[in-house]
């Protein structure tokens, strides 16, 4: 099976190599019926890198192939890779592999005085034709010509074989031994006769060991120069092509929550975007676990997978830790929705911790991971900052959300995460707020790329409901926390209260005032009263009066007018 590159107008084919992350640098794989080399010092992985040429090629893609050995027996290569799961024995039955170990004596060639390759291009046309093999390995050319020192006839043999191995149109994998003195190989003609050439390094940095793979040579393609981080584990190779961060990756209008209600407050949407980079960055103590445990805790409530890295705590530790505020993890571990992987940062390279990362997400396939914490890594701050661009671009491929805790420096707050806050789109940094003779917690909202924030310090709690936003709360010189708030808080209460007593009071008073004023009225209507009772008998006494004296002077003048 052959595939097209997509660079090329000439359209060169190429054959899958089997080796995740190879043909992504490579633009589809090896060049079809052409020699590749891979060379490299021992313990960098060639041979490893043979066999599953050979083993993904007969298994996935359908094309046989032969391994010629000059160093190892046939047993020997087959219990060194039954650990990765390769079943050579099996390959070997069904007529898929061809394993011939060809022993080499340079004591040998060395008292015949004469090298010729033909009978073991006889052989290995036969093991060839057997099986209709499209893949040939050789490994290594140093054991086949470890008895030949005759420089030219040398060269002449090397190139011999190689067309060989073209007119045979096989796609082929030769292994080399690195040469002395910065030379790629040891004959120092390999690699020019071969049509693509891949050198394989092992480099201990700060007694760390990284294995890294280079593309030197690549005829007729266009292909990856730099130099790429590949990891030999149980699960096989994986090539981390670490340089080919992009930005077009999709977006999604979808929210997440972050698991806790008032940071989801906060921000404009009520949560994050998904697939969003998250940076939570604080001192020592500040809660990061505990915040990145609360967003892992929600994905799984929503029944979604989760991954947390932790470079500090060992998964027991975090699960028993979380229980003191509410949250059991272990149920999510053991629902199998959410997934604790811990290691040393000293266990690995940069590179290496990326490249492990990837695999672990790749075959877990999460919605939500944590990174706790991003400050554990070592190495120098371009080193960190290119590891994580890389981390974080892969994440937005996929559509993950990540919130990366990053541990900073209380006395220069924020300074750590210059470097680190570009490639994040929602920043949140939680800080010591110490006052009074106490410590507090308090968060703020630094960015949140794509929608509105509040821009609020927040004091946080953590206790047994887990981690709670407290309203702020602004005192006469500021936002208060704590005991200050407390203090406050009851001050004001007080003062209140002794408003509220004046007031009462004062209604007293006027209600004493105003009964005062009502019974007076009273005692004045009814002297009125009276006196107006004792006004109109008066009145009363003089009417009659004076209809008496009328009479009286009626009846005299009608005596006096009798007489006359």
């Amino acid at each position: 099976m052959t595939i097209h590159t997509k660079a090329m107008a000439a359209q060169l084919l190429k054959a899958p190599s089997g080796v995740a992350g190879l043909d992504e640098i490579t633009f589809g794989g090896l060049p079809a019926g052409r020699p590749t080399l891979i060379a490299g010092a021992a313990g960098c992985g060639k041979t490893l890198f043979a066999l599953t040429f050979l083993v993904k090629g007969a298994t996935e893609h359908g094309e046989p192939g032969v391994l010629m050995s000059f160093e190892e027996r046939a047993q020997d290569l087959v219990e060194n890779v039954s650990s990765l799961g390769y079943d050579l024995p099996g390959l070997i039955a069904e007529n898929k592999l061809i394993i011939d170990y060809v022993r080499v004596e340079r004591s040998e060639i060395e008292q015949s005085g004469e090298y010729d390759l033909e009978a073991l291009f006889v052989r290995l046309g036969h093991a060839i034709d057997k099986i209709g093999a499209k893949r040939v390995v050789l490994d290594t050319l140093e054991a086949l010509f470890s008895g030949l020192g005759d420089g030219p006839v040398l060269r002449a043999e090397l190139r011999r074989l190689f067309q060989w191995l073209k007119d045979r149109g096989v796609t082929a994998m030769i292994t080399a031994e690195r040469g002395a003195e910065g030379q790629l190989t040891r004959h120092g003609l390999e690699e020019y006769v071969s049509d693509c050439v891949i050198a394989l390094d092992n480099r201990v940095e700060e007694q760390i060991t990284t294995r890294r793979l280079r593309v030197l040579k690549y005829r007729g393609s266009a292909h990856g120069t730099n130099e790429y981080p590949f990891l030999i584990d149980q699960g096989g190779i994986s090539v981390l092509p670490v340089t080919s961060a992009g930005l077009s990756h999709s977006i999604s209008d979808e929210v997440v929550s972050s698991g806790i209600g008032g940071i989801d407050a906060m921000l404009g949407i009520g949560g994050f975007y998904r697939g969003s980079s998250v940076l939570l960055s604080g001192p020592s103590g500040t809660g990061k676990t505990t915040f990145g445990s609360h967003f892992v805790n929600a994905a799984c409530v929503a029944g979604q997978r989760a991954i947390y890295f932790s470079f500090e705590e060992s998964p027991e530790q975090i699960v028993r830790n979380m229980q003191s505020v509410g949250l059991d993890l272990g149920a999510h571990v053991a629902s199998g929705l959410l997934r604790f992987e811990s290691a040393r940062p000293s266990l690995f390279g940069l590179e290496m911790h990326l490249v492990l990362m990837i695999r672990q997400i790749e075959e877990f396939n999460p919605t939500a991971v944590v990174v706790d914490p991003i400050s554990a890594f070592r190495g120098s701050e371009s080193e960190i900052h290119a590891t994580l661009l890389r981390l974080v671009d892969y994440l937005k491929v996929k559509g993950i959300t990540g919130v990366f805790n990053n541990l900073i420096n209380a006395d220069q707050p924020g300074r750590d995460d210059q470097s680190l806050s570009s490639l994040m789109d929602v920043w949140i940094g939680l800080h010591d707020l110490q006052a009074n003779g106490e410590r507090n917690r308090g968060l703020f909202v630094l960015k949140a790329r794509g929608m509105s924030h509040s821009n609020q310090i927040r004091e946080y709690l953590l206790g047994s409901g887990g981690v709670t936003l407290i309203e702020p709360y602004i005192g006469p010189h500021g936002v208060l926390t704590g005991s200050a708030r407390i203090v406050q808080e009851a001050q004001e209460e007080a003062a209140a209260l002794e408003r509220l007593d004046e007031v009462n009071r004062r209604h007293r008073e006027f209600v004493q005032r105003r009964n005062a004023a009502e019974r007076q009225i009273a005692e004045t209507l009814e002297a009125l009263e009276r006196e107006e009772a004792e006004l109109l008998a008066l009145e009363n006494v003089d009417e009659r009066k004076e209809k008496v004296l009328t009479a009286s002077r009626f009846a005299a003048a009608t005596r006096r007018g009798s007489t006359q």
